[in-house]
């Protein structure tokens, strides 16, 4: 196991390892290695590898985890949110739940930069169809209508999950964002998690993939997060996402990677050949 999940699973744990223990856990990990080992002057590079990193706790004080920082602060974030594909008028709801979850996870849920992006998500962000947002700018009319009659899923799902990780990320309760993570979740316990009303078929491409650490596609990763960190899985509209989980597995509480995703700045934890420690221990903590 390489150590910086020996660190994850202490945090997920709630236990908190003192500061010789983290930086030696740090140093030993290879996966650290890797992911530190390069840099390209890119938005979605950095945005690729930190969501890498923000896997991985404490790392948010290594000076290349500091550079990638001060990039998205320079570069991608704005004073409406996170915008990595051209300034705020382009600005979509994946990628800003993203950064904002990434930013939670490094211990930066109340910096000015998270706080904008969770402002325009309690804003701006659409957890229904039929309905109508005011953000005036035309980005998210692209990319296959992020905020159109029907939202996008994706973008969905990727907002629940930060939110969550933003709850646990703060020492209070934010009512507003409570209130928008029940209504994201009745929005997609309607839809059984991951399938169209009017099929049946999977939503999207990769949602059914287990995969690590988290791309912008939304997958099975995500939504059993979701579904455990919010005590779902008793649902009867979360039967068939339990049955999907448990088909998935390869022996009793071992599963792979299904789905590596590919460009520059992504770096997958694992192979798709054999069992996935990331994820052989992570799904059973959250779905306990």
């Amino acid at each position: 196991m390489d150590t910086a999940l020996v660190l994850r699973l202490a945090v997920e744990d709630k236990r908190s390892p003192d500061g010789d223990e983290v930086t030696n856990l740090l140093n030993q990990s290879k996966l650290v290695a890797k992911l530190t080992s390069d840099f390209v002057d890119h938005p979605l590079f950095v945005v690729f590898r930190l969501l890498g990193l923000s896997e991985i706790p404490f790392i948010q004080d290594l000076p290349y985890t500091k550079k990638l920082l001060s990039y998205v602060n320079e570069n991608i974030s704005t004073p409406q949110g996170f915008s990595c594909l051209g300034g705020v008028a382009e600005l979509v709801p994946c990628y800003n739940a993203l950064l904002l979850e990434a930013y939670c996870r490094f211990g930066l849920a109340d910096s000015k930069e998270a706080k904008a992006a969770l402002h325009w998500i309690k804003s701006y962000q659409l957890f229904e169809r039929d309905c109508r947002t005011t953000w005036r700018y035309k980005g998210v009319c692209k990319h296959g209508g992020c905020l159109g009659k029907v939202p996008c899923y994706i973008g969905i799902g990727k907002t629940i999950r930060a939110l969550i990780t933003y709850s646990e990320s703060v020492d209070y309760t934010d009512n507003a964002v409570e209130e928008l993570i029940d209504k994201g979740i009745t929005y997609m316990l309607r839809h059984n998690m991951y399938q169209r009303l009017s099929s049946g078929a999977p939503i999207s491409a990769h949602i059914t993939d287990i995969m690590m650490p988290q791309s912008y596609a939304l997958s099975l990763t995500d939504l059993t997060y979701i579904a455990g960190k919010r005590k779902l899985t008793d649902k009867p509209e979360c039967a068939s996402l339990m049955k999907l989980i448990n088909n998935k597995q390869i022996s009793e509480n071992q599963w792979k990677i299904d789905y590596r995703y590919t460009y520059r700045g992504y770096m997958g934890f694992e192979s798709k050949i054999r069992a996935s420690n990331w994820i052989s221990n992570l799904f059973p903590l959250w779905l306990s």
